[in-house]
């Protein structure tokens, strides 16, 4: 189905299901949560426009899953926090111009933060070809656009991703931020490591943050079966989960890999800066963590 009948039935067939059900979440944060709102996204709804219902999906109750609708808000917002510091420092010295979303699905801070972009900042969003087609042609019709500091970067991640990248104008000599979000563990051991070296290869000043998950046996014990439930679901829709991580694990790998600092940001650092003085006890669960690692 081409990208304009997609826009005519308001259909999600070019997209990633994990890609929607994230954004899904995310929206849903905002609706069945109170204020204050971690992120505010209502952008991802737009684009999946999943039809009424929605709300009555299994995958998204909105009690069991509101540790991991916490956790993808916490984790968006970090991601956003870090980028817009690095921007902004370019006002001062030896801020950043180029942010790299891996995996990008569908991501909105080039559409909910545009003003960054006066900055001079470029964002790079990397996708398999059939989703971010189906992505663009849903920009498009929405009104939304393609903005020329936007570079939309259609990638086989199991070819030269990366020269795709560099040829899409990624300086490799200039500091950036690449964020992979949600993504690892859709990958073997062998193609997180050749993704960590080659951020790694960047331009120093340049910073990698990244989501891992951790065994279920490592994941607080209320939230195992929900983790489990989604191992399976994942391996029913053909995208099993293929790598854990442990917090020493990740943080090894990243050292190893060439990075010269590394820190693990704990699902406790999020609840602490996103999440304190609440009263409905939504918090994080500590399934899938943040790694922040500095070229």
């Amino acid at each position: 189905m081409t990208g304009t009948a997609l826009a005519a039935t308001g259909g999600t067939a070019g997209a990633d299901h994990t890609a929607v059900r994230v954004a899904l979440w995310r929206a849903l944060h905002t609706l069945a949560d109170p204020p204050p709102h971690v992120v505010e996204d209502q952008i991802g709804l737009w684009l999946a426009d999943p039809g009424d219902g929605w709300r009555d999906r299994p995958d998204m109750d909105e009690h069991a899953t509101r540790r991991t609708r916490a956790s993808i808000v916490a984790r968006a917002r970090f991601v956003e926090d870090l980028v817009v510091e690095q921007v902004l420092a370019l006002d001062e010295a030896g801020g950043v111009d180029q942010y790299v979303v891996l995996g990008a699905g569908l991501d909105t801070f080039a559409q909910r933060r545009p003003e960054v972009a006066a900055h001079g900042l470029t964002v790079f969003e990397v996708d398999r070809p059939g989703p971010q087609a189906w992505k663009r042609q849903r920009l498009l019709d929405l009104g939304l656009g393609v903005p020329d500091w936007l570079r939309l970067v259609p990638v086989d991640f199991e070819g030269d991703w990366w020269g795709r990248l560099l040829a899409a104008g990624l300086d490799p000599t200039r500091p950036a931020v690449v964020a992979s979000t949600g993504v690892t563990m859709y990958l073997t051991r062998e193609a997180v490591e050749e993704t960590f070296r080659l951020v790694a290869g960047l331009a120093p000043g340049s910073t990698f943050v990244t989501t891992f998950l951790r065994p279920p046996e490592d994941v607080e014990p209320e939230e195992q079966a929900q983790l489990r439930i989604a191992m399976n679901g994942a391996r029913a829709a053909g995208t099993p989960f293929l790598s854990f991580f442990t917090p020493p694990r990740i943080l090894a790998l990243a050292h190893d890999t060439g990075f010269t600092e590394a820190r693990h940001v704990p699902a406790a650092d999020l609840e602490r800066r996103y999440f304190a003085g609440r009263t409905d006890g939504l918090r994080p669960s500590r399934g899938e963590e943040l790694l922040v690692a500095v070229v």
